[in-house]
């Protein structure tokens, strides 16, 4: 199974007022953490979408092994980001794309590679994080559906997709620490549970 990896960090981190895609954890940044994750799975190919502060996040992350697909819309929202990064994959031989964002940390290669494992035996199915009683990602999205994840519209993502069709789904558990930061509390308190 031929699985790339789709990163979106192409967002204005209005809440954190700075770029968060920048945001230094240890001796890297947020984006750099999800890229090392991405990069030590099972995947493929790691893509990167960039689109607010593209130039500055891609001087950050050159010496790394990704592509970068520049979102010139990212301004109406996470779902241009698909869009164009779904656009870019459709003409290559990928059986499927793994969907996952620049904030989520603890998304590590354990967690991506049992959504990875999950899909090579259930390859007709949507494999979602299941957070609770709703589904998001990181979730990986067979080819047969990029048509639909074209179709996305607004800052939801593939939020309400994946809730839509609860017959094409297999639910891996998410677990606790799969947080996302957005704000600057966020980044704090994730701060302060490295250092527990």
């Amino acid at each position: 199974m031929n699985i790339a990896i789709l990163i979106l960090a192409a967002g204005r981190s209005s809440r954190m007022k700075e770029p968060k895609q920048l945001l230094a954890i240890g001796n890297k940044t947020l984006l750099e953490i999800a890229i090392h994750n991405a990069l030590k799975s099972k995947a493929k190919k790691v893509f990167c979408v960039l689109g607010a502060n593209a130039k500055d996040i891609q001087k950050s992350i050159t010496n790394l092994n990704l592509a970068i697909i520049i979102n010139s819309e990212f301004k109406d929202g996470l779902s241009t980001s698909i869009i164009t990064g779904i656009q870019h994959l459709t003409s290559s031989n990928f059986d499927a794309v793994l969907i996952m964002l620049a904030d989520q940390p603890n998304a590590d290669k354990t967690y991506i590679n049992n959504l990875i494992d999950t899909f090579y035996t259930n390859s007709e199915k949507i494999i979602a994080s299941n957070y609770d009683s709703t589904y998001g990602v990181p979730a990986i999205f067979p080819k047969k559906v990029f048509k639909d994840l074209l179709k996305l519209q607004g800052d939801k993502g593939a939020k309400e997709f994946l809730n839509s069709d609860l017959d094409m789904i297999v639910g891996i558990k998410a677990t606790n620490q799969l947080i996302d930061i957005d704000t600057k509390e966020d980044y704090l308190n994730y701060l302060k549970e490295l250092q527990n």
